[in-house]
């Protein structure tokens, strides 16, 4: 089995190097680590309107730099935290993945970072 790293280098918030790597691949799995507002290392937004498109976004980059698409995604992980955001995130949720909705956990978290939501996700592409 061969096992691929996306972005073990890169840094994180403050320019801390982070013991992680952004996704592994391993035999057509991609497991993406959880993803924030974040932009050139800074969160980005206030609402959870605006703060979930671009973790979305930040999500559909790793996967696109890994070769896959929302339409390999089997299962999200979303982490809230507050669950008055519910109904809003599903909204910005759906435009993403609504012709190919996958298996979704969704909880209520106090984040680590100054941000409303945390959207991790796992991936499945038949190995060339």
């Amino acid at each position: 089995m061969s096992i691929k790293r996306y972005g073990a280098e890169k840094s994180g918030a403050g320019g801390q190097n982070l013991p992680f790597a952004r996704a592994v691949e391993a035999d057509g799995w991609l497991y993406v680590s959880g993803q924030v507002p974040m932009k050139d290392g800074e969160i980005v937004g206030t609402g959870i309107v605006e703060q979930t498109h671009l973790t979305i976004k930040n999500v559909v980059a790793i996967l696109e730099e890994a070769g896959y698409g929302l339409e390999h995604v089997v299962r999200v992980g979303v982490w809230l935290d507050d669950p008055r955001d519910f109904w809003s995130f599903n909204g910005v949720y759906k435009s993403y993945f609504g012709e190919h909705p996958p298996a979704r956990a969704c909880v209520q978290s106090t984040m680590m970072v100054d941000c409303k939501v945390e959207i991790d996700c796992v991936a499945y592409k038949k190995p060339a």
